[in-house]
C-alpha cells in the first residue's frame, strides 16, 4: 500500500481512498501512475512522521524568529528607514512562510490526523524548538547578547517539560 501525492491513478482503483486531513491518496494493487507521480511506502512514511514534523517546525521557527526579531537587526540596513507600518508588513510577509511550514507540521504530527503527537506534545516541542532557534539567532546576530546561568536553568526546565509531557 502506498501514499500517492499529487498524482492521478489510471486503471483499476481498488482499495483507494483519502487519508483524513492529509490530502494524500492511498493506492494499492497494480494501479498505473503518470510520470510525475511520487509515492512513499506507507510504513516508511508512518515511521518518519515525527521526524518530518520536527524538521518542518524547525524551518517554521527560522522564519518566525526572523519575522519577530530580524527587523531589529535590519535597522542597520536601508530597511532601517521604513516606518513602523512598513516593518509590520515586512514581518508579516516573512511570517507567511512560517505558516507555510507550521500548518503542515501540525497536520502531519497531530495524533488525530494519524501522526505520533498529541496537541500538548506538539506545543511543547514547538516551544523548545523556538527557544533553541532563538538562542542561536540571538547569539549569532546580536553579539551583545550572551547566555547566563539563568538562561541555562530555563532550558533545563523546558527539557523537563518535554519529559513530563511525553510521560504516560
Amino acid at each position: 500500500m502506498y501514499f500517492l501525492r499529487r498524482g492521478k491513478s489510471y486503471g483499476e482503483k481498488s482499495d483507494s481512498g483519502f487519508i483524513r486531513g492529509m490530502g494524500l491518496k492511498v493506492c494499492s494493487g497494480e494501479n498505473k501512475f503518470d510520470f510525475y507521480t511520487t509515492f512513499v511506502p506507507r510504513k516508511k512514511y508512518k515511521e518518519m512522521q515525527g521526524v518530518y514534523t520536527v524538521l518542518l517546525l524547525i524551518v517554521s521557527n527560522l522564519f518566525m524568529t526572523f519575522a519577530w526579531y530580524g527587523h531589529l537587526k535590519l535597522q542597520e540596513t536601508k530597511f532601517g528607514n521604513l516606518p513602523l507600518y512598513g516593518v509590520i508588513l515586512f514581518s508579516w510577509g516573512i511570517a507567511l512562510f512560517e505558516y507555510c511550514f507550521q500548518v503542515p507540521a501540525n497536520r502531519i504530527g497531530f495524533r488525530e490526523n494519524g501522526g505520533p503527537f498529541s496537541l500538548m506534545q506538539l506545543k511543547v516541542i514547538q516551544e523548545v524548538i523556538t527557544l533553541v532557534v532563538f538562542t542561536i539567532f540571538a547569539t549569532v546576530l546580536f553579539k551583545g547578547e550572551s547566555l547566563h546561568w539563568n538562561h541555562l536553568a530555563a532550558f533545563v526546565c523546558l527539557v523537563a517539560a518535554v519529559y513530563f509531557v511525553f510521560m504516560k
